[in-house]
């Protein structure tokens, strides 16, 4: 028997506008999934139960009084909760701390403005770290959201409460944010589709600065066309951002992509973490080869990729981290709720003065510089996302700030460097290792090349579909 949850964002959007499915069925259906399963999974924080219904109600209305339905919007009467670093007027911003336990959104960031006017509906807020800083979700604020593929493991991060609500099935699809790996490492653990789009593509207005071009918005979802309907969804610039990715074609959708075939391309493969030395566990190494040779099977050639960066990077890449930890205001009298990490980091981050921050910024600017002639050689660059399996709850949060540190860097050396270069990067579930566990791929592509990249994983994903493979908790 097919249930709500069972059906694609799409497929639920397709039934809403048939007149076949309610958006108040279909909202109240996940909202009691959350009140039942929330608990063992840790993805929402914020549940927004009423707002959600008058919203529902709203789309239900919409659809009655369209005269032309097909012309909604493609997700319209969808729900689409939002990750509890962005601020949604009127609801709870706690920014995964317990400094800002207290605090409630002034104003919609631009991403939630455009998730409402497609017609979403807000379920309510997904667990983040505090302030989004770590590879995994374990607040104070929160229980820690836990893959469920095994919930003795974590759901990554920073958009870990995100991704375990799309895998347990409490939402269809999720927003997400990335800085430095932070919607394609909880993707990969919990087995699903995380999508970093180019730098730009999405507005980080009105609130949060870009300062670094570092951070993106962007969509986690089940499927690959999923995924882009929600990158539809999402993008677009604002006035004051500082960056902005290329448009689109003239009448072209990010979703239209998936139905396109790739054509052959030519893709690069480093096994060699970019910016780390790490050991690269054999599970992750095994899907990466698998990965490869299915690339092959399908007509693409293949190719190692030379290093074109190097550790050199990875103290730089740190300093803007602590820098950007020490930007998000908090009261100096709660400064004593916040995390052991997160008072490590911003301690560096006050500690460096201008000219060290902009030298570091540059140097990284000028090796990105270097590195895009080489990359731009290719259609796609393919990596493993992880360095391991998802990692036990409480691996990194236990430890000592130092350590801790260290422990994320070495689990997560394939990621961040696209969030310096600005290219997309998409992560794919195609391998799940003896234990049951997701075991995620990574592809990039050039700057403004979403469209091949979800071309690739659309061909990949009828490949090798992976949807109908479902943690237990799919069926409580």
């Amino acid at each position: 028997m097919t249930r709500l949850h069972d059906l694609t964002a799409l497929e639920q959007a397709a039934a809403i506008r048939s007149g076949e499915l309610s958006p108040l069925e279909l909202t109240d259906h996940y909202l009691d999934r959350i009140e039942r399963l929330n608990e063992r999974v840790g993805a929402f924080v914020t549940v927004t139960a009423d707002r959600a219904r008058r919203q529902a109600g709203e789309a239900a209305r919409r659809v009655q009084e369209c005269a032309e339905r097909r012309l909604l919007p493609p997700l319209h009467g969808v729900a689409v909760p939002v990750k509890d670093l962005s601020s949604v007027r009127g609801v709870r911003l706690t920014r995964g701390s317990a400094a800002c336990a207290d605090l409630v959104g002034s104003v919609d960031d631009a991403v939630v403005t455009r998730l409402r006017r497609a017609g979403t509906v807000l379920l309510g807020k997904t667990a983040t770290p505090e302030f989004g800083l770590p590879c995994y979700t374990e607040s104070a604020v929160a229980p820690p959201a836990r893959t469920p593929w095994d919930p003795a493991r974590s759901a990554g991060g920073s958009s870990g409460g995100a991704a375990a609500a799309v895998a347990a099935g409490l939402a269809p699809v999720a927003h997400g944010s990335d800085g430095g790996g932070s919607i394609r490492i909880p993707a990969s653990a919990c087995g699903l589709v995380g999508l970093k789009p180019t730098r730009g593509r999405i507005s980080r207005g009105p609130l949060a600065p870009d300062l670094f071009g570092l951070v993106t918005d962007g969509p986690i979802a089940r499927t690959v066309r999923d995924a882009a309907a929600l990158l539809d969804v999402m993008h677009g610039p604002e006035p004051g951002d500082l960056y902005t990715a290329p448009p689109l074609p003239p009448g072209r959708r990010f979703l239209d992509y998936a139905d396109i075939d790739p054509g052959r391309l030519r893709i690069a493969r480093p096994l060699v973490p970019p910016m780390l030395e790490t050991t690269v566990h054999p599970d992750c190494v095994t899907a990466y080869e698998k990965t490869s040779a299915l690339l092959e099977e399908l007509g693409h050639h293949v190719e190692e990729l030379p290093p074109v960066f190097g550790p050199q990077l990875a103290p730089d890449f740190a300093l803007l981290w602590s820098v950007t930890a020490a930007l998000t205001p908090v009261d100096p009298a709660r400064e004593h709720l916040l995390q052991p990490l997160t008072r490590w980091l911003r301690d560096r981050g006050n500690a460096v003065g201008g000219p060290e921050l902009l030298a570091a910024h540059a140097r990284l600017q000028n090796a990105v510089r270097a590195a895009l002639p080489v990359l731009d050689r290719f259609d796609a660059i393919l990596t493993p996302t992880l360095a391991a399996p998802p990692a036990p709850v409480g691996y990194f949060h236990d430890a000592e700030p130092a350590v801790n540190f260290e422990r994320q860097n070495r689990f997560t050396p394939f990621c961040a460097v696209y969030n310096l270069s600005g290219q997309p990067a998409v992560t794919l579930p195609l391998h799940w290792n003896a234990a049951g566990l997701p075991i995620g791929v990574m592809l990039a592509g050039r700057l403004g090349g979403e469209g091949t990249l979800i071309s690739l994983a659309a061909q990949l994903e009828a490949a090798r579909p992976w949807r109908r493979r479902r943690p237990p908790i799919w069926d409580a």
